[in-house]
C-alpha cells in the first residue's frame, strides 16, 4: 500500500485511450469520487509485464458503510421510479459502453492480461446484460391468484429487496459486474460493488459510464480496497439485504457465513470442474477445435474452462495429436500484440499452482504431449500444455486448474464416464461431443450440472440462467431468474365484500 496517490499514468500503453476520464484512480461514493480518509492506495499492475498502470483508492470499513448509506438513502427514489424509466438510464448506459468499446477493452487487457480481441468480445457481452434487462425491468408484472376466500381478491407481485452488494473477481472484470448489477438496478435495487483488487480500472470505467449515463447518486457505488475489510463490512451490515459473489467456493462458504446473521439473500457462481467427454462417433477434428475453445480462452482462467477431458478409447490416439497439433499453434504473448491468443496468469500463485499441477499429474503417471514449463514470454506465462494418460487421482483431475493446462484421460462405457464426471463437489457446466441423438438426451439428463453444452462451446449470454449445481453455487444470474434475485414476493388479500 500507499499513502500518496500517483497523478500520472506509469504505463505507456495508457496514451492509447481516447478518453482519458475512463481512467479513474478514486472509488465512487454516493455519486463522488472519494479518496480513503487515511490517504491510503494500492497498486494496480500488468500481468504482461509488471509495469505499474495506477493507483487506486484503499478504502476501509467506514467508507464501506458511507457507500452502504448512500445506497440506501438512494433505495426508495429508485425504487418507485417507472421501470420505463430506469430502462432509459440502462439503456443510455449501454450505448455509452459500446461507443467507449475500445478504451474499455485496453483498460481490461492491460490489467488483466487477456488478449485484446477476447477483451473486446467482453465489452460487447458486458453490455448485453444492461440492455437486457433495460428490458426484462419493465415486464416484472404481478400475477392474481384464484381465491379461495369468499369476498376476497388476492395479487401476488414483486418488489425491490433494497441494497445489494456485489463481489466480483479478476478474470471477467466487467461482464461478472454488470450481469449483476445490471439485474439488481433493474428490480429497482441500488449496489455496491466491490470489484478485484487486481482489475478495479475496469469497475471504475463503468462508474464514469454509469454516472455519464444518469444513474443517480447513490445507486451504483463502488468501494476498491482490501476485499476481506470491505466484503466482511458489507456481509455483516443489516441494510444490504443481498450479497452477489463471483469467485471460489471456499470464499464463498466464508462470506455465506458472514451473511448468516442477517439472514442475506445470497447469489453465487462459485467453483467450476468441467468434464468435456467425447464420444468415439464425434468428428475429431472438430472435437478437438471444440476442446480447444473450451480450455484456452482467456488463458484457461475460466471457471466454464474444460478441466477434465474424457476420450472414449477407439479414438484417443487421434484426438490427442489433432488436439496436441492445435496447442502447438496458439501464441503466447502480451493482450497487446497481434495475433496473441494465451496471455499471462494473472499473478505468481496462479502459475505456481499449474506448476504443481503438471508435476504431480507427470509423478502419478501423466504424459507432457505439448507445453509443460512457463514461457519465454515473461515469469507469468505458462506454456499451453496437454497432459495424455492423467490419473483420476491426479490433483488436476480433483481440483480446479485455472491455467492454460489441459489434461485428457481415457474411458471405455457411457455409464463409467457419467460416474466420473458426476465424481465432484463442484456441478457448473459440462461438455459432449456426440453425432448420436438419443446418447444426448441421455447426457443432458444424466450429467450433475446446471448447464450443458453438446457439440459447442459457447452457451453463455444474458437471456439464460447461467449458475451450478453443489458447490458450484446458489441461484442463477442472467434471464429473468437474475432479476427476480433481486425481489421479494409480496401477497396482497383485499376484502371485497359488500
Amino acid at each position: 500500500m500507499n499513502a500518496v496517490f500517483a497523478r500520472t499514468a506509469f504505463h505507456d500503453a495508457l496514451n492509447g485511450l481516447k478518453d482519458r476520464h475512463l481512467l479513474r484512480e478514486l472509488a465512487y461514493v454516493g455519486g463522488r469520487w472519494v479518496a480513503a480518509r487515511d490517504g491510503r492506495s494500492f497498486e494496480v499492475t500488468d500481468p504482461a509485464t509488471g509495469a505499474t498502470l495506477s493507483w487506486v483508492a484503499s478504502l476501509g470499513a467506514d467508507e464501506t458503510s458511507d457507500a452502504i448509506a448512500a445506497a440506501q438513502q438512494a433505495f426508495a427514489g429508485w425504487r418507485d421510479r417507472l421501470p420505463q424509466a430506469r430502462a432509459t438510464i440502462l439503456r443510455r448506459w449501454y450505448d455509452l459502453m459500446l461507443a467507449a468499446k475500445d478504451d474499455l477493452a485496453l483498460l481490461m487487457t492491460l490489467e488483466q492480461g487477456k488478449p485484446l480481441a477476447e477483451s473486446k468480445g467482453e465489452i460487447d457481452y458486458a453490455a448485453s446484460f444492461i440492455e437486457w434487462y433495460a428490458e426484462e425491468g419493465k415486464r416484472v408484472n404481478a400475477e392474481s391468484v384464484a381465491s379461495h376466500l369468499p369476498g376476497a381478491e388476492m395479487i401476488v407481485r414483486r418488489e425491490a429487496l433494497g441494497v445489494v452488494g456485489i463481489v466480483t473477481p479478476w478474470n471477467f472484470p466487467s461482464a461478472m459486474i454488470t450481469r449483476k448489477a445490471a439485474a439488481a438496478l433493474a428490480a429497482g435495487c441500488p449496489v455496491v460493488v466491490h470489484p478485484s483488487s487486481e482489475t478495479p480500472l475496469s469497475a471504475l470505467a463503468l462508474a464514469e459510464l454509469g454516472e455519464r449515463a444518469g444513474l443517480p447518486a447513490g445507486v451504483f457505488n463502488v468501494v476498491t480496497g482490501d476485499a476481506a475489510t470491505i466484503v466482511g463490512r458489507m456481509s455483516e451490515d443489516a441494510r444490504v439485504r443481498a450479497m452477489s459473489f463471483t469467485g471460489s467456493t471456499e470464499i464463498g462458504k466464508l462470506i455465506a457465513g458472514q451473511c448468516a446473521g442477517t439472514m442475506k439473500r445470497l447469489v453465487m457462481e462459485l467453483g467450476g470442474h468441467a468434464p468435456l467427454i467425447v464420444f468415439a462417433d464425434a468428428d475429431v477434428e472438430k472435437a478437438a477445435e471444440i476442446a480447444v475453445n473450451a480450455k484456452f480462452a482467456t488463458s484457461g482462467q475460466d471457471c466454464l474452462a474444460a478441466n477434465r477431458i474424457y476420450v472414449e478409447r477407439p479414438i484417443l490416439d487421434a484426438f490427442n495429436t489433432a488436439f496436441a497439433a492445435r496447442i502447438a499453434k496458439l501464441k503466447v504473448g502480451g493482450g497487446l500484440e497481434a495475433g496473441a491468443e494465451i496471455g499471462p496468469l494473472m499473478h505468481a500463485r496462479a502459475v505456481t499452482k499449474v506448476e504443481e499441477q503438471v508435476a504431480d499429474a507427470r509423478a502419478k503417471g501423466a504424459r507432457v504431449l505439448a507445453g509443460g514449463k512457463r514461457h519465454k514470454a515473461g515469469p507469468l506465462f505458462f506454456e499451453p500444455t496437454l497432459l495424455i494418460d492423467v490419473s483420476d487421482d491426479a490433483l488436476i483431475m480433483r481440483e480446479e486448474t485455472f491455467g492454460p493446462v489441459a489434461a485428457v484421460s481415457a474411458f471405455d462405457s457411457e455409464a463409467e464416464v457419467i460416474a466420473r464426471a458426476n465424481d465432484t463437489e463442484y456441478g457448473l457446466v459440462a461438455y459432449v461431443v456426440t453425432e448420436n441423438g438419443a446418447r444426448q438426451m441421455r447426457l443432458g439428463r444424466a450429467l450433475e450440472y446446471g448447464m450443458v453444452a453438446i457439440n459447442r462451446v459457447k452457451i453463455t449470454g444474458s437471456p439464460i440462467p447461467f449458475g451450478g449445481w453443489k458447490q458450484s453455487g446458489i441461484g442463477r444470474e442472467g434471464s429473468r431468474h437474475g432479476l427476480e434475485a433481486f425481489t421479494e414476493l409480496k401477497y396482497l388479500c383485499i376484502d371485497t365484500a359488500a
